[in-house]
């Protein structure tokens, strides 16, 4: 597989949780950042590579082999961040876009070895599970800020946005995997929330509510 079908792969994986019945061309040319008609001509081929099934106007469906290849680059990608923060002291707001380049190194002893000189983590920095060497993932009940409970105390277990921008701000905010955030009020108006957050108090817009998971404590 090359480094772009690779790509087209994950993108196809992480958008099936949102499109159960298929991904349309539109969505992924979206996602990938790229023309509709360059979308399709890639659709096509890992099509043709058994890698998926697609169904005109209906839209795209991995494969079992398509699946194991995209949750296989999924594995590498969240090694690496684990690897970059915790042995060569990156933030996690720096680990994605190096992450992204490495997850296209296609060693299966390199990704095991990996793997174990981590203390095989299930979880990468940014919250999100890591597949073990047989492709599964370990879940954790988890709702977004957006849904919490007005007087109610959480912890924070991951991000949905990593950009940078959006890490860079949660850390500003003295916010990261782990901070215990009790929700004080919900503003009617425009959904924004006052959190605690220990001794402090923080009021966040909807769009960081939507994009934080926790866990009820």
């Amino acid at each position: 597989m090359t480094l772009a079908e690779e790509n087209y792969l994950k993108a196809i994986y992480h958008l099936e949780q949102q499109f159960k019945n298929g991904v349309s061309t539109n969505a992924l040319a979206e996602e990938m950042n790229t023309k509709a008609s360059s979308a399709t001509d890639m659709v096509k081929k890992l099509a043709d590579k058994n890698m998926l099934t697609h169904i005109p106007y209906q839209g795209a469906t991995l494969s079992e082999a398509g699946r194991i290849c995209a949750v296989k680059v999924i594995r590498r990608h969240r090694l690496w961040e684990v690897f970059l923060v915790e042995k060569l002291n990156f933030s996690w707001d720096e680990v994605h876009e190096v992450a992204e380049h490495l997850e296209h190194i296609n060693s299966d002893k390199l990704v095991d070895e990996l793997d174990a000189f981590l203390g095989y983590p299930t979880y990468d920095p940014h919250g999100d599970p890591i597949p073990d060497k047989e492709g599964k993932f370990t879940y954790i009940e988890k709702i977004v800020l957006a849904k919490s409970e007005v007087g109610a105390t959480y912890k924070c277990i991951g991000v949905d946005d990593t950009s940078s921008k959006f890490l860079k701000y949660l850390d500003s905010n003295n916010i990261g995997l782990g901070t215990i955030i009790k929700v004080i009020h919900k503003e009617p108006f425009d959904n924004s929330l006052k959190l605690a957050l220990g001794d402090s108090e923080i009021v966040v817009s909807q769009s960081v509510a939507k994009n934080l998971y926790l866990k009820k404590i």
